[in-house]
C-alpha cells in the first residue's frame, strides 16, 4: 500500500493506523462519525473525527483518486473554493480501491440541510447565487466541473450570505481555457441535476410546496449567464466617458469578488471605443487577512467584512467620545477586548454548536439593528445579545450546519 499526503502531512498522520487493508465499509473503529443530512454519494463514503479535525475518506478506483487529488490541490493553489485535499490511498492489498482522503468543512450545511430547516424557506435565492458564483470562478479558472450538483457542493453561512465549496471532483477537467461549448456542456449539467435534486427533495416532504424545481434550475442558468456576461462582455463607450465607465465597471467586478488582469481598449468602427476586460478570481481572503492582522480573528471572508465595518464604526465612537484621533489598531484591540469577546464568552454553552462564532455575532449585529429600529433608539450590542440568545439562537437547527471538529471529536469520544 502507498500513501501520498498533501503537506503538511502531520494532518494525516494519526489516519495512518486505521484499517487501510480493509474495505471502507467494513470499517469499525471507535474514529468513525456520522455527519447528519449529508449528501448523496455514488461510492462508498464515511467519515473520521481525529487530532480535532474531521476527515471525508471516499473509496473510488485509482485512476479517479489520482485524478481528483490532483484536482484538488490545483483549486486549492487557485484559491477557489473546495474541500482541502489530505492525501491519497492507492495500491491496496486484494486489489481493493483507492481511497481519496479530504478534510470535512466545519461549521458547512448540505443543501439537503439547508432545504429541510425553517430557514431554507426563504434561501433559494442565496443558495442559487453561491452555486452559480462556484461555477463561474471555475470557468474563469479554465475548469470544467462536469458534475455539477447540489450533492457535490458544500454551503457555509458567511455573515448573512452562503458561500459554496466544491466537494466532488471526480469528473473536472482541467483546460487553459474552457470554449463557449464547455461551458455550456456544464450548464446544461448543473441544470438537469439541480431539477432533479430538488425534485427528489419535494418528492420526499422537504421542500417547500411554492418552490417550483424546474423554475429553480432554469434560474440558476439565467443567473449564470448574468454573472459571466457581466464578467466577460465587451462594452462600447464614448472618449469622454471611458474614464467613468472603465472605473464603474471595475468596480462592480470588485463588488463581485474578481479582479480585472488587463484593461483593453479598441477603437469600434461604429465610433468610440471597446472595452475588453480580462477577469480572473480575485486574490482570496482580503479583508480575513487584514482583520486577522488587527485582531488575531481567524474568519471567513464576509464575516471579516462585517467585523471590520463593526471596528470602524466602533472607532468612530471612540473618537467621538475622546475627541481625538484613535489609531486603527488600538480601536480594534479595546473592540475585541470590550465587544467582541464578552459578546462570544456570553454565547450559551447548549447553543455554541449552532453556527460559528463570528456568524454568530454578525447575527447578532443584524437583531441589534431590527431592536433598535423598532425602539428608535440603539439599544447597544449586549442588551442586543441578551435577546437574540434567548429568541433567536435556540430555534437554529442543531443540524443545520456540522459543527467544529472538536465538538464532533469529543462526541465521538463520549464527551
Amino acid at each position: 500500500m502507498h500513501f501520498v499526503f498533501s503537506p503538511p502531512a502531520q494532518a494525516a498522520a494519526g489516519l495512518l493506523n486505521l484499517p487501510w487493508d480493509h474495505p471502507l465499509e467494513e470499517w469499525d473503529d471507535d474514529r468513525l462519525t456520522e455527519i447528519p443530512q449529508r449528501g448523496l454519494s455514488r461510492h462508498v463514503v464515511r467519515f473520521i473525527a481525529e487530532g480535532g479535525e474531521v476527515f471525508a475518506l471516499k473509496e473510488i478506483p485509482e485512476r479517479l483518486a489520482r485524478h481528483e487529488y490532483g484536482v484538488l490541490r490545483h483549486l486549492g493553489h487557485l484559491g477557489i473554493p473546495a474541500v482541502d485535499v489530505v492525501g491519497v490511498a492507492v495500491e491496496r492489498p486484494d486489489d481493493l480501491d483507492a481511497m481519496l482522503v479530504t478534510r470535512f468543512l466545519d461549521y458547512s450545511s448540505s443543501f439537503r440541510a439547508l432545504f429541510a430547516s425553517p430557514r431554507g424557506a426563504n434561501m433559494t435565492d442565496r443558495l442559487m447565487d453561491a452555486q452559480v458564483e462556484l461555477v463561474v470562478r471555475l470557468h474563469l479558472a479554465g475548469v470544467m466541473w462536469g458534475d455539477c450538483s447540489l450533492s457535490n457542493t458544500l454551503f457555509r453561512f458567511d455573515a448573512g450570505a452562503l458561500a459554496a465549496y466544491l466537494v466532488d471532483a471526480e469528473t473536472a477537467e482541467i483546460h487553459p481555457r474552457l470554449s463557449t461549448g464547455l461551458r455550456e456542456y456544464d450548464v446544461d449539467i448543473a441544470h438537469e441535476k439541480v431539477a432533479a435534486e430538488l425534485m427528489d427533495l419535494a418528492a420526499g416532504g422537504l421542500l417547500s410546496e411554492d418552490i417550483d424545481p424546474i423554475e429553480v434550475a432554469d434560474d440558476l442558468v439565467s443567473r449564470y449567464r448574468r454573472l459571466w456576461h457581466e464578467l466577460t462582455d465587451e462594452e462600447v463607450m464614448q472618449r469622454h466617458e471611458q474614464r467613468y465607465r472603465i472605473g464603474e465597471r471595475i468596480r462592480r467586478l470588485h463588488e463581485l469578488g474578481f479582479d480585472v488582469d488587463e484593461v483593453e481598449l479598441i477603437d469600434d468602427p461604429a465610433g468610440g471605443s471597446r472595452l475588453r476586460l480580462t477577469t480572473r478570481v480575485a486574490e482570496p481572503g482580503r479583508h480575513r487577512r487584514e482583520l486577522l492582522a488587527l485582531t488575531g480573528l481567524d474568519v471567513w471572508e464576509n464575516q471579516a467584512r462585517r467585523l471590520l465595518a463593526d471596528i470602524a464604526s466602533f472607532r468612530g465612537w471612540m473618537e467621538q467620545v475622546e475627541q481625538r484621533r484613535v489609531p486603527l489598531a488600538v480601536a480594534a484591540s479595546r473592540w475585541l477586548a470590550e465587544v467582541y469577546r464578552p459578546t462570544v464568552e456570553a454565547i450559551p454553552a447548549h447553543l455554541r454548536s449552532r453556527l460559528d462564532e463570528a456568524e454568530i455575532f454578525h447575527e447578532i449585529l443584524e437583531h441589534r439593528w431590527f431592536l433598535s429600529e423598532a425602539a428608535g433608539v440603539d439599544v447597544g450590542t449586549s442588551a442586543a445579545a441578551k435577546d437574540y440568545f434567548e429568541r433567536v439562537l435556540p430555534t437554529v437547527p442543531e443540524d443545520l450546519v456540522t459543527p467544529a471538529a472538536a465538538v464532533v471529536e469529543d462526541d465521538v469520544d463520549g464527551g
